[in-house]
């Protein structure tokens, strides 16, 4: 499915509706995740405006149109559209296709409209004048290495990414990167990488689909009284109350929100499951007419107070917020710090009309000439969604083609940069294991001189670069928890910062229960490799969702967004990092620049 912004504004005319570009985006956004084409919002549109009596369009109007009329249609219709969805890794609300197209069209119109002048921030085109450093004469070129024809007879060249004129261009900042040269120092940089875990991390593959209820209840009955205690301790609260019990004064209740139906959450259907401790896992109904702010989620472990007068429906007066873990404190083994350059990318790598990879060579010769100290590649790295995999018509095994692009990656970027590379894995990876948490990738072929610069990761993952934490995950939790979410504010307020503070603060790399219908997830190895065992200091999340850099409660939250968005190019992120102060002082003496770049 795609939506045209140009197309809402055109419908908006005929009714005599101007609205600002910002606003029009905005719908095109409720377009995509409410599964509407443009007439149908717009007439929606009009017709809430009109009941109303709203003359003009606002921020706070497009909010209560969302929440009114959108989230209502969307709930009441979920079970005939889960019927029709029998194919697997089909989406709740839009396909993962539809926001490639979305993107696509977008990257289009953005380019018919840009001259090579224009852009703000443009990568350092290399001339005769200031030559790149000269490979070694024995070092094969990325272009030897991978071979697409090898294991596919269709490997051509895709022609929207290669006529693309928008490369390089610096699309989000953060921070002060003003002055900021872009440019580490390769494999001659003193880089400690360490993975953390707690109390290990997922080295290895386990035996998975051997779940049993009581296990997976037991896993759940643990996060909310894990979480109840802290909050508890925090909040200085004497004691929770159970559930059922009916009070003519205000209670304190311990749970987790929860759905009373199949459909979508909403501000009607909201449930409260208390803990096994003091409400034996009793279920309420809340009514939240009462709560003037509120960001909820299925999964969330929450703290209520409010009346329940029967011990039949919960009125909710007070929500309490959650409180993120404290942040690791560098220690001597992690080293001095140096200044740090990281470049973060994920995949997929080749763009969806061709199999050639031209955008993971391109991406090598970014590695090459800025000579990052560390790089992070998120997977897929060969993608279960690309149409020649999906039709079969890839003549080599899928785990060879994989080996072949790990292979160019790391041979590729050696001898020019020596960057230290870490791989994360996908779900999406179609020669990996489906589940959740997922394992590292196996790789046999590292030389011993490859093998003290690459660090094969779980997913998701903490990874620790010489003191500062890192936190790691390639699955789209803000697509996963955006379409569950629901949201209630009288201010203006960011849906991705609001996901970014639940993750944190539920301190979990997935809090959503039930997770998305395409998700696998492990309970037993989740409660021991899928939690944060403390606030990064620099949290990594992929998504198909629009790049951002954002600082939420102390924490610097990355979307690089992906390198390839259909048949177009996409972005990547890269971070500078630094210390003002000695080990041992406070944390604010880290210092982070970043910047979101087109390939």
């Amino acid at each position: 499915m795609s939506v045209s912004t140009q197309q809402l504004a055109e419908e908006l005319q005929i009714f005599g509706l101007d609205c600002e570009d910002v606003l029009i985006e905005k719908l095109a956004e409720l377009c995509i995740l409410y599964g509407q084409n443009e007439e149908e919002v717009v007439g929606e549109l009009i017709a809430f405006c009109t009941s109303t009596g709203k003359a003009s369009l606002t921020s706070e109007i497009l909010k209560t149109f969302e929440h009114e009329i959108l989230s209502k249609r969307l709930s009441k219709t979920w079970p005939s559209t889960t019927k029709d969805t029998g194919h697997a890794g089909a989406r709740d609300i839009i396909s993962i296709q539809e926001l490639i197209e979305v993107e696509e069209e977008e990257e289009t119109l953005l380019n018919s409209y840009t001259t090579p002048s224009k852009g703000s921030q443009k990568r350092a085109i290399t001339t005769p004048e200031t030559p790149r450093a000269k490979r070694s004469v024995s070092a094969p070129s990325p272009h030897q290495l991978l071979s697409p024809s090898s294991f596919s007879p269709s490997a051509t060249p895709s022609q929207k990414y290669n006529s693309r004129n928008n490369r390089g261009e610096v699309v989000t900042t953060f921070g002060s990167a003003q002055g900021v040269s872009w440019s580490g120092r390769g494999g001659t940089g003193n880089i400690s990488l360490k993975v953390v875990g707690y109390p290990e991390p997922l080295t290895g593959s386990y035996k998975s689909m051997f779940q049993k209820l009581p296990d997976i209840r037991e896993v759940l009955t643990w996060k909310i009284e894990e979480l109840g205690s802290k909050l508890k301790e925090h909040y200085k609260i004497e004691a929770f109350t159970p559930l059922l019990v009916p009070a003519q004064e205000p209670v304190t209740l311990l749970g987790q929100i929860g759905c009373d139906s199949n459909g979508k959450l909403n501000s009607k259907s909201v449930i409260l499951e208390g803990d096994r401790e003091h409400s034996s896992g009793a279920q309420i109904p809340v009514d939240l007419t009462e709560l003037k702010e509120y960001s909820l989620f299925p999964g969330q472990v929450v703290i209520m107070e409010g009346i329940n007068t029967t011990g039949r429906k919960l009125v909710a007066t007070k929500l309490y917020e959650g409180v993120p873990l404290p942040f690791y404190q560098p220690t001597e083994e992690d080293g001095g710090f140096e200044q740090t350059m990281v470049l973060v990318t994920c995949g997929p790598y080749t763009t969806s009309d061709s199999i050639t990879y031209d955008p993971l060579l391109d991406l090598i010769s970014i590695i090459n000439h800025d000579h990052p100290d560390v790089c992070i590649l998120f997977g897929p790295f060969l993608d279960a969604n690309h149409e020649q995999v999906e039709n079969c018509l890839l003549t080599s095994p899928f785990e060879d083609v994989f080996k072949q692009c790990l292979r160019t990656i790391i041979e590729g970027t050696r001898s020019s940069s020596g960057s230290h590379l870490v791989f994360v894995p996908s779900l999406r990876d179609v020669h990996h294991e489906p589940v959740y948490p997922q394992p590292p990738f196996s790789y046999s072929d590292l030389s011993r001189e490859d093998k003290k610069r690459v660090q094969l990761v779980s997913e998701p993952c903490t990874l620790s670069i010489n003191g500062v934490i890192f936190g790691l995950t390639s699955t789209d939790l803000l697509f996963h928890m955006g379409a569950e979410e629901i949201c209630s504010s009288s201010g203006t307020s960011d849906r991705f910062s609001r996901i970014l503070k639940h993750i944190l603060t539920q301190r979990s790399y997935y809090p959503l229960y039930p997770p998305q219908e395409d998700m696998a997830i492990d309970y037993e190895n989740f409660y021991a490799y899928a939690q944060l065992p403390v606030t990064p200091d620099v949290f990594i999340v992929p998504s198909e969702l629009k790049y951002f850099v954002k600082d939420i409660l102390g924490c610097v939250c990355v979307n690089p967004g992906r390198l390839t968005k259909g048949q177009v190019g996409g972005t990547f992120g890269r971070l500078y990092l630094r210390r003002t102060s000695e080990v041992g002082e406070e944390r604010r003496s880290l210092c982070v620049a970043a910047q979101v770049v087109r390939i």
